[in-house]
């Protein structure tokens, strides 16, 4: 597939669509001073290139009960012979498990969690994650308060 440009539109547009991405077409185009033509197909050309990849909503987790958030850090155990990406994707599975990354540095993957309360996130750790074969051991942070996130 062809690489695309990204103008100042494009960029604009992904921006709206952030915010609200059940916005019509004919809202983006009024807000962006766009036909709605042009907004369409820019949404279908960034689809199409996969630079949108889908449309989604953002939870209220205290709304739907899991307001505690906290990160862990896990070191991958190369002794059990198991690829990192597997071990990472195992770790995905998790139910409260929202995100893992594979890091660099002195730990190897980023975890982000949410829960109930800590002793909830705190057992999604000790029963869940460290049960991973090929996790060796964890480091958690409590999130106090999210100032800014990007979906």
């Amino acid at each position: 597939m062809k690489e695309i440009s990204l103008d100042e539109n494009d960029h604009e547009l992904l921006r709206e669509l952030k915010k609200d991405s059940r916005a019509t077409v004919a809202e983006l185009a009024k807000k962006l001073g766009m036909p709605r033509s042009t907004v369409h197909e820019r949404i279908l050309r960034l689809k199409d290139h996969g630079m949108i990849k889908r449309f989604t909503i953002e939870e209220d987790y205290r709304k739907t009960g899991l307001p505690t958030m906290a990160f862990a850090l896990a070191s991958y155990d190369p002794q059990q012979k198991l690829n990192q990406h597997e071990v990472a994707s195992e770790v995905a599975r998790i139910p409260g498990v929202l995100g893992v990354y594979i890091i660099s540095g002195e730990w190897d993957m980023l975890i982000k969690i949410r829960g109930k309360s800590i002793e909830d996130i705190g057992t999604t750790i000790l029963d869940r994650i460290r049960g991973v074969k090929g996790v060796l051991k964890t480091y958690t942070m409590s999130c106090f308060e999210v100032v800014r996130e990007e979906l």
